[in-house]
C-alpha cells in the first residue's frame, strides 16, 4: 500500500500556524506513507495542475489531502484525482484549516493535533474501496401539481425548451387565485389582462402542443424516484369537451338550476351548468352534479338540447385514472387564507358586510358579484370602513410568521376607496407594517398621506370587537398603549394570514415530502434551495412553500423549471451518487426502523422478502440509517463502520 499525503499551505492561513516539517518527518513514519509533499494554494488552478501532475508521476495507492473543510474542496480534490486516473474515493481529506489553525492559537499544539489528524487519516484510508458511477436512463417529461401563477411559469418554461409537461389542475379553470383579482399590487395592473397572454401561451400558444393540462383533477399515487416517477391522476368528469365547446353559454341559459356562486363565496348565484367565472380559461362550462337535477334522479338534458354543436356536452362522462410517466414534479399548489371564523368577536357569517380579503377582492371584480361595485348588502355606499390587517399573522396560537402580502392587499383598497368612493374614512388597523421592495412603497406612502386614512396599532387580536346593534355596526378596540376605543362602521375588510391548503398533508404523503411545522411544503434549504424538497425530483414554487406574492411564485415557477432543466436534458443518463447506503440482506430482520428515520424516503420494505431495500438515486448518503439500524445490517458507502473506527484509533494510537 503506497499513500501520498499533500499539505496545503493555504497561503498564510495554514502555513503560519502549522510547522510542515516537523509534520513530514513524523508522517513519512508511519506504516504505508510513501511520501510526504508540501503545496501552496492547492484549490487554484496552477495548485490542481501541481497536483493533477504530481499524482500522475507517483501514481499512489491512496491519497491524503489535508487542507480546508472537505465542504469547501472535497469535490474538487477528487475531480483532480479523477482527472490524474485514481479512484476519488481512494482518497481522505484531513481539515487544517477551520479545524486547526483558525481555532488553536498555539503553534506547537496546532501541529501535535494535526500529526494525529493525519495518523486518523492514514490508519482509515487504507480500508477505501473504489467506487463507480452507475448511470440509468431518465425521463425528461415533467408533471406539474397546480395552475396558478407559479405552475404556468414553469410549465411554459418547461416547453419552450421542448419538454413535455402536464399540468394537474384540481378547479375546473387555471390562473389560480391572481386571475379573480381585477388589479394587483404594488402598480395596480390588472390581473386578468397580466396573466392572460401566459394563459393564451399554455392553451393554444406555439408551445402548447408540449403542454397537457388537465382541470378537475388530482393526484391519487405516485410511485419511482427522480427521474422515472409514474403518476396517477384521477379526472372527474366536467361533462363538456373543453377543446370543442365555443362558450356560447346557451347550455347556461337553459340550465334550470341555480346555486351559489363558489368562486363569489356565496354573494351572487350561478347556474349548475356554468363558466367558473366569465374570463376563466379554459373558456369551456362544466355541470356541478352535486347541484345537477340529474343527480337527484331527473332526466333533465337542458344544457345538452341547447348545445348547437352535437357531442360537446357529454351527460354520460365518467371519472378516469390516468397514468403519466415522469421524471420530475413541480409542486406548485398554492394556498389558503386563514378561517377568520376563528375570531368569532371579528363578526365574519353573523355580522353583515365583514368580508374576508378574498371575497372583498371579489367584489371589485368586473366578473365578481356586484360588477367592481363598493357596496353594502343593503344597495349603499360605505362611508366608514375597517381594515384590519394580521388577522392570524404574527400570533403563536393561530399563524405564527408574517405573511407579508396582507398588508399590500390593505393598502390597495386604500387606493380602491380612495379613487372609486372618495371621501370615505378608512382605519387601518394593525399589529405590524410591512412594505418590502422598491415598488411596493408606492401603495404605502399614498395609503399614510392620504387625509381620509387612519392608522391605529393593536397588540392582540383579541383586542378587538365588531358588535351590531339596530343595524348600527361598532368596532371597539384597545389600542397599542392600552386605551379603549370605539369607531362606528359601514363595512370591515378583514386580511387574513395565508396558510397552507388544506390537503397538502395529504399530497405530501402521496409524495412523501416534507412539511414545516406550519405545513408549507418543506424546502431543501430556505436560502440557497428553495425551489427543492428534501426528496431528489421533487420541487416546490410559489406559495405552497412559503408566504409570497405572484411576482415571487411566478421567478420560484421559472427557477424550478431552471434547476429541472438542468438535469433532465433528453438523452442524458443519470449517474446515480456513489456515497449511498446499502443493506446486507442476511442481516436485516425486517424491522422498518431505517425506513422511518430516512430523511429523504430512500428506504422501501419488500413485503416478498420482508426486507428493506434502498434507493440508490434518491439516497443522499447521511448515514441516519446507518446509525439508527439496530442489527448493524446497513453499510455506508465511504463512511464504513470499519473506516470511521480506525480512524479514531489511529487519531487516538
Amino acid at each position: 500500500m503506497k499513500i501520498g499525503v499533500y499539505l496545503c499551505a493555504c497561503g498564510s492561513n495554514i502555513s503560519d500556524k502549522i510547522n510542515f516539517q516537523e509534520i513530514k518527518v513524523v508522517v513519512e513514519k508511519i506504516e504505508n506513507v510513501a511520501y510526504v509533499t508540501n503545496l501552496d494554494m492547492m484549490c487554484s488552478y496552477e495548485g490542481l495542475k501541481d497536483f493533477e501532475g504530481h499524482l500522475r508521476v507517483h501514481q499512489p495507492d491512496r491519497v491524503i489531502v489535508a487542507a480546508c473543510s472537505p465542504r469547501d474542496h472535497e469535490n474538487t480534490f477528487m475531480l483532480a484525482m479523477g482527472n490524474a486516473g485514481i479512484n476519488p474515493y481512494l482518497m481522505q481529506m484531513v481539515n487544517f484549516r477551520e479545524q486547526l489553525a483558525w481555532v488553536t492559537s498555539d503553534s506547537d499544539r496546532a501541529t501535535q493535533k494535526a500529526i494525529q489528524l493525519l495518523k486518523g487519516a492514514c490508519s482509515r484510508v487504507v480500508l477505501h474501496e473504489s467506487l463507480g458511477k452507475e448511470s440509468i436512463d431518465l425521463n425528461s417529461d415533467v408533471l406539474i401539481i397546480g395552475a396558478g401563477p407559479a405552475g404556468l411559469k414553469a410549465a411554459l418554461t418547461l416547453a419552450q425548451a421542448d419538454r413535455r409537461v402536464t399540468v394537474v389542475e384540481k378547479s375546473p379553470m387555471m390562473g389560480g387565485k391572481a386571475v379573480r383579482y381585477e388589479e394587483l399590487f404594488p402598480k395596480m395592473e390588472c390581473g386578468p389582462c397580466m396573466l392572460e397572454p401566459l394563459e393564451a401561451q399554455i392553451v393554444h400558444g406555439p408551445y402548447a402542443g408540449n403542454i397537457n393540462l388537465i382541470t378537475l383533477a388530482e393526484i391519487i399515487e405516485v410511485k419511482g424516484f427522480f427521474g422515472n416517477y409514474i403518476v396517477k391522476i384521477k379526472k372527474n368528469p366536467r361533462y363538456v369537451d373543453i377543446h370543442n365547446c365555443i362558450g356560447c353559454a346557451e347550455c347556461v341559459n337553459a340550465c334550470p338550476v341555480s346555486i351559489d356562486n363558489e368562486i363569489n363565496f356565496g354573494m351572487n348565484k350561478k347556474k349548475a351548468m356554468d363558466f367558473t367565472f366569465f374570463g376563466a380559461l379554459p373558456n369551456a362550462t362544466y355541470i356541478d352534479m352535486k347541484s345537477c337535477l340529474r343527480s337527484k334522479g331527473e332526466d333533465c338534458q337542458a344544457c345538452q338540447a341547447a348545445c348547437p354543436i352535437q357531442g360537446v356536452v357529454n351527460l354520460e362522462d365518467k371519472e378516469e385514472t390516468i397514468e403519466k410517466n415522469v421524471g420530475a414534479i413541480i409542486l406548485a399548489t398554492g394556498h389558503s387564507l386563514y378561517d377568520v371564523s376563528k375570531f368569532p368577536k371579528l363578526g365574519y357569517g353573523h355580522i353583515e358586510d365583514v368580508y374576508t380579503s378574498m371575497q372583498f377582492e371579489r367584489m371589485l371584480s368586473a366578473s365578481g358579484p356586484t360588477g367592481k361595485q363598493i357596496i353594502l348588502k343593503n344597495g349603499l355606499e360605505p362611508k366608514t370602513v375597517a381594515i384590519i390587517h394580521c388577522v392570524g399573522s404574527m400570533d403563536s396560537h393561530h399563524a405564527p410568521y408574517c405573511s407579508g402580502v396582507c398588508c399590500q392587499s390593505g393598502f390597495k383598497y386604500n387606493y380602491e376607496f380612495h379613487h372609486k368612493l372618495p371621501g370615505t374614512k378608512v382605519y387601518h388597523l394593525y399589529k405590524e407594517l410591512v412594505s418590502p421592495g422598491k415598488d411596493s412603497y408606492g401603495l404605502y406612502n399614498s395609503a399614510v398621506h392620504n387625509q381620509d386614512a387612519s392608522f391605529i396599532r393593536y397588540n392582540n387580536i383579541d383586542d378587538l370587537e365588531i358588535d351590531a346593534h339596530h343595524g348600527q355596526k361598532s368596532l371597539f378596540y384597545r389600542d397599542a398603549t392600552g386605551h379603549k376605543h370605539r369607531i362606528n362602521l359601514d363595512m370591515v375588510v378583514l386580511l387574513p394570514a395565508v396558510v397552507p391548503n388544506a390537503d397538502s398533508a395529504l399530497l405530501a404523503q402521496i409524495l412523501d415530502v416534507g412539511t414545516d411545522k406550519m405545513g408549507f411544503f418543506e424546502e431543501l434549504h430556505g436560502i440557497v434551495d428553495s425551489t427543492k424538497s428534501k426528496v431528489k425530483g421533487v420541487y416546490l414554487a410559489g406559495s405552497c412553500q412559503s408566504p409570497k406574492d405572484i411576482k415571487d411564485s411566478m421567478t420560484q415557477g421559472s427557477a424550478a423549471a431552471g434547476n429541472i432543466l438542468s438535469v433532465l436534458v433528453p438523452g442524458r443518463q443519470l449517474d446515480i451518487e456513489s456515497i449511498t447506503a446499502w443493506v446486507i440482506e442476511e442481516k436485516c430482520a425486517g424491522c422498518k426502523v431505517c425506513s422511518s428515520v430516512c430523511p429523504y424516503k430512500a428506504i422501501s420494505f419488500q413485503e416478498e422478502t420482508k426486507k428493506s431495500i434502498i434507493n440508490a438515486v434518491l439516497c443522499q448518503g447521511c448515514g441516519t440509517c446507518v446509525a439508527a439500524c439496530p442489527a448493524e445490517a446497513i453499510v455506508g458507502n465511504f463512511f464504513t463502520t470499519e473506516e470511521i473506527f480506525a480512524e479514531i484509533k489511529g487519531v487516538l494510537a
